[in-house]
């Protein structure tokens, strides 16, 4: 793979090239707060825009229609909640390239030609449908790859980006869990304005499965306490994040957060819309109120 990558700031959206690469860049970056003070931990997995220019060229699509699967942002909506006391984990690269909210072994077999060997492979509805591990469909419907894959090329992927960003996560949920007692993941998604008409959040839980009630109150709360309209599991319930961190019974907690894009994004031209610095300044809010909020009480 090339060293070679793109990565698009406020700036640059409208000559994406413009930026030198950098290619030191991990795939994860974790920002802790100087004051740790919430067993919180907020996770954007898919707002990642360095792509790298081996990708683009073997892709059909092209870059602003890649960038059309992006999180777009999120992590620039979130940006407060170090400087409120909380640690943010994100991910780096694109989720056309390989998609942290997928486990391992959802892989479609379609991507690979139908020779899965030597990958280890489920049956997966999101995989079966073209959004595995790694994706085969883009924005509507498009396929994201001129060929099949290699299933060294699938391992390689795996290995080098998904496996680095769990461990980093894995290992600030462990730190976390050891401080406090406890530890939160909010794993922080943007959904397609006409995937849940008349909402602004929809807060997944795995109904009721992966945190505690209490979270999902709180949360809902402070998200309806900043103007934003909810609705909970319908039509996001949470995927492999929420499944792999959200084990109550152990302390360990997750719950999903997707905003609508229409509140803050142009969803054609993938860029900020005028409303996002509105959006961003309520969701400073809800930082705010969820880091402030004594969870040692809520989850005695």
């Amino acid at each position: 793979m090339s060293a070679m990558s793109l990565e698009l700031t406020r700036a640059e959206q409208g000559n994406p090239r413009a930026k030198a690469p950098d290619p030191a860049r991990p795939p994860v970056e974790i920002v802790r707060p100087v004051r740790e003070v919430s067993p919180v931990i907020f996770a954007s997995p898919h707002s990642g825009r360095t792509y790298t220019d081996d990708f683009l060229a073997q892709s059909a699509m092209s870059l602003s229609n890649l960038r059309r699967s992006e999180d777009a942002y999120v992590d620039e909506l979130m940006a407060a909640a170090p400087q409120a006391g909380a640690t943010l984990v994100l991910a780096q690269f694109p989720r056309v390239f390989v998609d942290p909210n997928r486990s391992e072994d959802e892989i479609d077999p379609v991507l690979t030609g139908g020779r899965p060997d030597p990958l280890a492979t489920i049956r997966s509805p999101r995989a079966n449908a073209g959004l595995g591990i790694i994706p085969r469909l883009g924005a509507d419907g498009m396929s994201i790859h001129r060929d099949v894959l290699k299933p060294d090329e699938v391992t390689r992927r795996i290995a080098q980006f998904h496996a680095p960003y769990h461990a980093a996560l894995e290992k600030e949920v462990a730190r976390i869990l050891a401080r406090f007692g406890h530890a939160i993941v909010i794993d922080m998604h943007s959904m397609p304005s006409i995937s849940a008409p008349g909402l602004d959040a929809v807060i997944g839980d795995r109904h009721g499965i992966s945190c505690a009630p209490a979270i999902s109150d709180t949360v809902e709360s402070a998200l309806q306490r900043e103007g934003l309209r909810t609705r909970r599991n319908v039509p996001y319930a949470g995927a492999f994040t929420t499944e792999r961190y959200g084990r109550p019974a152990l302390h360990r907690h997750a719950i999903q957060i997707e905003i609508n894009r229409g509140l803050y994004l142009d969803e054609e031209r993938v860029t900020r819309s005028g409303t996002f610095d509105a959006l961003k300044t309520r969701l400073t809010g809800f930082i705010d109120t969820i880091v402030k909020t004594d969870w040692s009480l809520k989850l005695s």
